[in-house]
């Protein structure tokens, strides 16, 4: 179950996250069990639900939501716990892919969605692809983008896990840097900014940091006793980074990486689906 007391945790000042590129979304906030926990909740119909990866936030998805908002969808782009302007507990054992899972899975009930298409990308497709699993009555439709099914029994490449250990040994992590040089295309100095924004020290970072670490064999034995923790209790898999500007995902490009820090990028063959979700089908991030 998520702990009854709040633990101690990082809350990003709005002013660090004012003036950011091309994205004008106000945030809205649930609290539960004390921690602040944003979404970004835009237009009205039809709902369409973003979920980011690592080491991004709900910023990556400020090109796609416009023209699916103009279309007549409602789009709500969470901030995972630990991203973006969620809170940011700072004890790195409190992050697991089970409590992940349990808090989205409760942002879908308090807003009451039903009929929506979940959109995945990163560590957001183990998250969100569970979810749509467990609750079958609220998800319709997929769109699945550079993301994979984990299991816990697959081989992750020699890159992915030097990424991951780099990761795990880095305390301040250099999370704009990642994403920057996972992109095909060079985004620029502001939306690299704009993913190191969240983070004003080195100790809201817990979350960015643990998610690659994060165990399979915790959620396989969680998963034997039911649904995710309860709906309001709350990992790895393959991941991979690319901003929605001028960026398209890459497999592997390690010219663009130092030898001290690996490309996060070079994760195994993924899961890729062409499944159909209503207008915002073959949404392309530019």
């Amino acid at each position: 179950m998520l702990p009854a007391e709040m633990p101690d945790a990082v809350r990003t000042p709005e002013e660090a996250l004012e003036g950011l590129p091309d994205f004008p979304f106000a945030a809205s906030y649930r609290v539960l069990d004390g921690l602040r926990l944003a979404h970004i909740d835009e237009g009205e119909g039809a709902p369409v639900v973003f979920f980011h990866g690592e080491p991004t936030w709900s910023f990556l998805w400020r090109t796609v939501i416009p023209p699916v908002r103009d279309a007549g969808f409602r789009c709500v782009a969470p901030d995972l716990v630990g991203f973006g302007r969620s809170d940011k507990p700072v004890d790195i054992d409190y992050y697991s892919y089970d409590r992940h899972v349990a808090l989205m899975g409760t942002l879908l009930e308090d807003l009451d969605l039903r009929g929506a298409t979940v959109v995945v990308h990163d560590w957001g497709g183990p998250i969100g692809l569970r979810l749509a699993v467990e609750q079958p009555e609220r998800v319709d439709r997929l769109v699945i983008l550079d993301t994979g099914l984990f299991t816990g029994h697959q081989k992750m490449t020699d890159a992915w896990l030097a990424f991951r250990d780099f990761v795990a040994r880095t305390e301040d992590l250099p999370v704009g840097m990642l994403v920057r040089r996972a992109c095909k295309n060079d985004p620029g100095d502001e939306v690299t900014a704009a993913y190191d924004a969240p983070y004003p020290d080195a100790r809201s970072k817990a979350g960015a940091r643990r998610v690659p670490a994060a165990d399979p064999a915790d959620s396989r034995r969680t998963r034997r006793g039911g649904r995710s923790a309860g709906a309001r209790g709350a990992a790895g898999g393959p991941t991979s980074h690319a901003d929605a500007v001028g960026a398209t995902p890459t497999p592997s490009c390690p010219s663009r990486w130092p030898s001290a820090s690996p490309n996060p990028s070079a994760a195994p063959r993924r899961a890729r689906s062409r499944t159909r979700a209503t207008s915002c089908r073959r949404i392309r991030a530019r």
